[in-house]
């Protein structure tokens, strides 16, 4: 159901792009009134776009100019925010990055390298030192900390 709904989606994301472009331009393709205008279509790029049926590859349209922006996706993201507070929150509860790239991939279909996801911790890592090391109002005369350790294997 999902592979139908994604070639679907393609589809109309497709259609609406050379759409837009066909409105900025104000020429359908092939069309006669569009010859000698100063800009004309000019090929298209693809773009994999990450949806919540999987990836998709669209066709981005371009015009000769390079005058035409689309509106109909947002600005290219390499990965999504959602997915990069999801890293942050798995690897500050102790899951290793190997885990993290491999719950990733299952969950959102994204697939990240357990480089990218150290990397992508590691960009937390100033906002934990700033917390750490702010200064304590006046009103507290004494900090209180405990813990517990409890040694796990993740195998069993």
């Amino acid at each position: 159901m999902n592979d139908l709904l994604r070639k679907e989606l393609q589809q109309a994301v497709n259609n609406l792009l050379e759409a837009e472009l066909t409105a900025f331009l104000g020429y359908d393709p092939y069309a006669r009134n569009g010859w000698n205008t100063g800009n004309s279509r000019n090929g298209a790029y693809f773009r994999k776009v990450d949806t919540q049926f999987g990836p998709i590859e669209v066709q981005v349209p371009r015009d000769r100019n390079g005058q035409f922006h689309q509106h109909t996706l947002p600005d290219y993201k390499q990965h999504s925010d959602v997915l990069e507070s999801t890293i942050i929150k798995l690897y500050s509860k102790g899951v290793t990055t190997r885990e993290i790239a491999d719950l990733i991939e299952k969950m959102y279909g994204s697939h990240y390298s357990p480089a990218q996801v150290s990397n992508i911790s590691k960009q937390m890592l100033p906002k934990i030192e700033a917390y750490h090391k702010r200064k304590l109002s006046d009103k507290f005369f004494c900090v209180y900390l405990d813990a517990t350790y409890l040694p796990l294997r993740r195998e069993t």
